[in-house]
């Protein structure tokens, strides 16, 4: 009944709510040490926390000998060097989303961990909460029919400031807010439909508040010959965000974020299910994770499906970054 002792690297706002606490609150689980680069952060992180070790060297954390898994919370553009040093410590490698800033950085930490014979997992945790997996359990029993297309629609107006511009900054980040929050929805449709083969789209800059695109539309097909099209722009008035799954005999509304309704319609009428998220969003997943380390399950979000996300993004994405 061993206990996986966790080590995080990069200890900023994700891990506040979203992931540190479950590494704690997961059965068979516990968080052992923090790093930051700056280390009075990563003192103040560890004592409100619990945490008994901290650091302010990622190669220190790595090599402790009482860090079993290594959770890489840092932005995109440093985790191909920390998810390769620790592989090669021989550490199972847990790194947030999007995998890395392209696909030849998810190519090499693929091969890093591969080599060194350990698993690697990606924080694309909407794989594991209850009501994507019943979305999927519905479309396996066809109460929607055969599936035929998928669309997304997802606008905002810009709510970049100075103190997330990173998240726009493409050598940091990957690309624009498209990568940031756009990867969760291609990669939960990657989950329920099966992986994407085929990309065309355009990315565009259309209100010039930062450098990368903020406006993206594309339609791709998956290899089940189910088509897709999806529109993301960040800097329009008002909100929405939606998918909408059609198949031969009705079909399934729901949204990637928030804690909204999935429903349902067939010739047997409406029907609207409810989800409750867990308090640490990420906690499904990190039990999971847990579970396929000690033998005892499996996770559903791997380096492999994780390489399909950022490459679908790459297709749109390629002809635009060239500006950067």
């Amino acid at each position: 009944m061993k206990t996986i002792r966790w080590g995080i690297i990069g200890c900023g706002n994700v891990t506040e709510h979203k992931s540190g606490p479950a590494f704690q609150k997961a059965s068979h689980s516990s968080l052992t040490a923090v790093m930051r680069r700056n280390g009075e952060l990563a003192k103040d992180y560890a004592e409100r926390h619990g945490v008994p070790k901290w650091y302010d060297s990622a190669e220190a954390l790595i090599h402790d000998d009482e860090v079993d898994a290594v959770y890489i919370a840092t932005p995109p553009s440093s985790h191909k060097p920390y998810a390769i040093a620790a592989a090669r410590a021989g550490k199972p490698v847990y790194v947030e989303k999007p995998m890395s800033v392209n696909t030849s950085d998810c190519e090499e930490m693929l091969h890093a961990c591969k080599a060194s014979q350990v698993p690697l997992y990606v924080a694309y945790y909407r794989r594991a909460l209850p009501d994507f997996i019943k979305i999927k359990s519905m479309l396996e029993q066809k109460v929607i029919g055969e599936v035929r297309f998928v669309r997304t629609v997802h606008y905002m107006a810009n709510n970049i400031n100075d103190s997330n511009m990173w998240r726009v900054a493409p050598d940091i980040a990957g690309g624009g807010l498209f990568v940031d929050v756009g990867s969760h929805t291609l990669d939960i449709l990657d989950y329920l439909l099966g992986p994407i083969k085929e990309v065309k789209g355009f990315a565009a800059n259309m209100a010039g508040a930062y450098e990368a695109e903020d406006t993206v539309t594309m339609s791709y097909r998956f290899a089940s010959d189910v088509q897709g099209t999806g529109t993301w722009c960040f800097c329009a008035c008002g909100s929405e965000e939606y998918n909408e799954i059609v198949g031969t005999e009705g079909r399934i509304l729901f949204s990637t974020y928030g804690n909204r309704l999935v429903r349902v319609e067939t010739g047997k009428g409406v029907q609207e299910l409810a989800f409750t998220y867990p308090e640490h969003i990420q906690q499904h997943l990190i039990q999971s994770i847990v579970d396929e380390l000690r033998g005892v399950g499996s996770c559903p979000s791997h380096g492999e499906s994780a390489l399909r996300t950022n490459w679908v993004m790459e297709q749109v994405l390629h002809t635009y970054a060239r500006m950067f």
